[in-house]
């Protein structure tokens, strides 16, 4: 299964609600994400066949392995990416928002000269891993 960009965000939100809550439901993905229940509903449901969660009795949502890769790579992509145009100087909230653009189309050559030079030029922009 492709995933495509609105996949990639709602594992994004998963990961982001679990670290943030311990646990992650639909209706808050749904307040996270500003969508209705049917439409998280039915994007849980696409997740479940691509193997990327699981959902267990008392419908709370988890990664798999693979979901998890993908949400982790995004959230990376996401905080690289506003730091670095925070560091040029955008607003915060702006950043955020352009991020969560760009981290779907940018490719991993492109994403990983970016970081590179960032650290090179802005530091404050890299984390130690």
């Amino acid at each position: 299964m492709q995933i495509n960009e609105s996949q990639e965000n709602y594992l994004e939100r998963i990961l982001f609600l679990k670290k943030k809550k311990g646990y992650a439901r639909s209706v808050d993905i749904a307040n996270a994400l500003g969508v209705t229940k049917p439409s998280v509903s039915y994007a849980m449901k696409q997740l479940r066949k691509g193997g990327y969660i699981t959902m267990d009795d008392e419908n709370f949502i988890h990664l798999t392995d693979e979901g998890e890769e993908i949400a982790r790579v995004m959230v990376e992509r996401h905080m690289t990416l506003a730091n670095i145009f925070i560091q040029l100087g955008v607003d915060e909230d702006t950043a955020y928002e352009d991020a969560c653009r760009i981290e779907h189309d940018i490719s991993e050559q492109t994403f990983e000269a970016l970081r590179k030079f960032a650290c090179a030029h802005l530091p404050s922009t890299c984390e130690e891993k």
